[in-house]
Order: C-alpha cells, then sequence, then structure tokens
C-alpha cells in the first residue's frame, strides 16, 4: 500500500469514529416512497452550485468544470453558479432558482442572440455547500442540518436531486478536515443525498505534495490549484468522469494538473466505495 492509499484509508477510517461523535441528534428516517424517480449521475446534464466565496473565487470552480467536461468530449452540459460572498447555506432561497421564467429561463448566444430556453425544469441537480466552519460551529451547526434538509427536500420537490461539497480544512487548521467531513456524511446520509469529497481530496494532496498550495494568503480560500482540485473531484464524483489525462489544466504546470487529477479520482472512488452516493 502506498503512502496516499494508507493516508487515505486512515481519513475515511477516522471518519467514521468522528461522525459517532456529532452532538447533533439524527432526524426521522427518509420515507422511501418518492413522488419521482431519482436523476441518475449520467443525466445531470443542468447543475446549479449554491454557494460563496469558495466556489466562485479563480473565476468560479463550475467553469472548470465546464472545461473540464467539454475537454472530455461531453456536451450539453450547462451549470449555473448562485453565490453571496461569506453566505449559510440558510442564506440562500433554493426555491426561488426554480421558478418559470427565472433562472436559466434565457441565454445568449452567438452575437448577442437571445434564446429562450424550454425545459420542465431548469436543473437535474443542486450542489450546496454552508460557510467554511458553519457545519462545525456550536452555534451554527443545527442550523446546517436544518437547511440542508430544508433545501433537499425543496431541491426534490422541483424534480432534481440534492447533492453536498465537502469543503476543506483552513490551510492552518488541518483538524478541519475530518470535523467537516464527519458532519458533511451524516447530512447526506440523513437526506440520502451526495456528498463531494472535496475536502478530504485537499488533506490528500496535501500529504503527498505539501510544497502545492492550494491556498491563497488568507488561508481559506483555494488557490488555482484548489480551484482545480475541487473542480476534479466534482467531475469525478458528481458526473462519474475521470479526469485523469484531461488536456484542461487551466494553464497550471502539467506535472501539477495531473496529480490534482490523480488524487481527485483516488479520493472519489475511494470515498464513495466506503460512504455510497445517496440518490445520485
Amino acid at each position: 500500500m502506498n503512502r496516499f492509499h494508507s493516508i487515505a484509508a486512515l481519513l475515511l477510517t477516522a471518519l467514521a469514529t468522528a461522525g459517532c461523535a456529532t452532538t447533533v441528534a439524527p432526524p426521522a428516517a427518509l420515507a422511501t416512497s418518492a413522488a419521482k424517480a431519482p436523476v441518475d449521475a449520467k443525466d445531470v446534464k443542468a447543475m446549479l452550485w449554491v454557494g460563496n466565496s469558495f466556489f466562485y473565487y479563480n473565476n468560479s470552480m463550475h467553469g472548470h468544470v465546464g472545461q473540464l467536461m467539454n475537454a472530455a468530449g461531453v456536451r450539453g452540459s450547462r451549470s449555473v453558479s448562485a453565490t453571496i460572498s461569506g453566505s449559510g447555506i440558510n442564506w440562500h432561497d433554493v426555491a426561488a432558482h426554480f421558478k418559470p421564467g427565472g433562472v436559466a429561463s434565457y441565454s445568449f448566444v452567438g452575437d448577442n442572440e437571445v434564446r429562450f430556453n424550454k425545459f420542465d425544469k431548469p436543473f437535474d441537480a443542486v450542489l450546496m455547500m454552508d460557510c467554511s466552519q458553519c457545519p462545525i460551529h456550536p452555534e451554527l451547526q443545527s442550523v446546517f442540518y436544518e437547511f440542508a434538509k430544508k433545501h433537499s427536500d425543496t431541491v426534490r420537490k422541483n424534480g432534481a436531486e440534492p447533492a453536498l461539497f465537502m469543503s476543506w480544512a483552513y490551510q492552518d487548521k488541518p483538524e478541519m478536515t475530518l470535523q467537516l467531513a464527519a458532519e458533511y456524511i451524516k447530512a447526506g446520509k440523513q437526506n440520502n443525498a451526495l456528498v463531494v469529497p472535496a475536502g478530504l481530496a485537499f488533506a490528500n494532496s496535501i500529504a503527498k505534495r505539501p510544497e502545492l498550495n492550494l491556498y491563497i494568503a488568507d488561508k481559506r480560500h483555494p488557490s488555482l490549484a484548489g480551484t482545480y482540485l475541487g473542480a476534479c473531484v466534482v467531475m469525478a464524483s458528481v458526473y462519474k468522469k475521470n479526469p485523469v489525462g484531461n488536456s484542461y489544466t487551466a494553464g497550471l504546470p502539467a506535472d501539477v494538473a495531473t496529480h490534482l487529477q490523480n488524487i481527485a479520482w483516488d479520493t472519489v472512488q475511494a470515498f464513495h466505495a466506503k460512504e455510497g452516493r445517496g440518490s445520485l
């Protein structure tokens, strides 16, 4: 077993223990019946990203996912990013993004030509992230669980599937990795929602190549390498597409991009083998 896989195994083992220690009581079991069949990952053609500056740094993570998908030969996928600076999950009105005639109702194509979009629903999936410390903050943790459920219910009511983006630890507080992961995993299981393990990928990259800085000077927000790693994790987790060998590198050196692609794929495969994929 190489050093990377040893670290990944230790992280996943520790998560199982950390998850049992959470202070939030689980809600009642989810109903097994559903009004609509769940969306399969291969059918996620349009996704809404709901979050904060961790998403929109470096010209927005969703844009890098689009570039990766295009380079992989995937056509027709669409993403919309709805972010609020410094926001927590409860700051967002997810239901508003599904209103007819609102978000994604038209696009600009060609030379400023307006195209009015016609579809039964604007999104197949909604990827949500809380503020960087909210899921583990003693005064905000209950809000995280309350709105993870509320928004997941809203997303499903509108025919889409929810997913949770597990954010990363602050650069100078690596202990946050397992703490955040435990809460996101628990919320994912409570709501049968996919969890995207970006935080674990950050930890795995740092363990293998500590000299590669995934953060800017504030030790919280992602550098371009951090955003690219997050994008590769989303590609691997939500879309089940292997980023390894992808020609889109976001301008990063080839060896750096290759490293991040491999970290993303290996982390996602190990994580979902253990924790499942929720409804996606």
